[in-house]
């Protein structure tokens, strides 16, 4: 199993907006066993941010699936289908969230701990 810990931190950090929903809190220098999706989110002009309050809307364009177990990190899922993604259910309850990337430094994404949420999209691309 290809541990993917650089990649993982590479699409966390490369500045295009996301949406993260995993099982466990993330901090990745530590590998605790967690499933991790990555909603990539393409804005609408005058979305103000996303929010409902906004004129605008959100729309996800690609999703990816990471799983962390037995110290390794793998991608199992990704897709730009639109008919796909409409199947996924955008968590409007994202927040400012802390993580830890895998060389131990903090980064703020926004996100939501969901184990029900994780179960739901696991079904989608099982």
């Amino acid at each position: 199993m290809e541990d993917n810990s650089q990649l993982l931190d590479s699409v966390l950090l490369d500045g295009s907006r996301k949406i993260v929903v995993c099982k466990n809190d993330i901090d990745l220098s530590k590998k605790n066993v967690n499933t991790i999706f990555i909603l990539g989110v393409e804005e609408s002009r005058g979305s103000a941010g996303g929010r409902i309050g906004g004129a605008g809307f959100r729309r996800i364009n690609k999703i990816g699936c990471y799983e962390i177990t037995n110290g390794n990190i793998q991608k199992t899922f990704e897709t730009e289908n639109e008919d796909i993604i409409s199947n996924f259910e955008v968590p409007l309850s994202a927040v400012a969230m802390d993580i830890g990337l895998s060389n131990g430094t903090p980064k703020v994404v926004q996100g939501v701990v969901d184990e029900e949420l994780i179960k739901s999209y696991l079904s989608l691309i099982q």
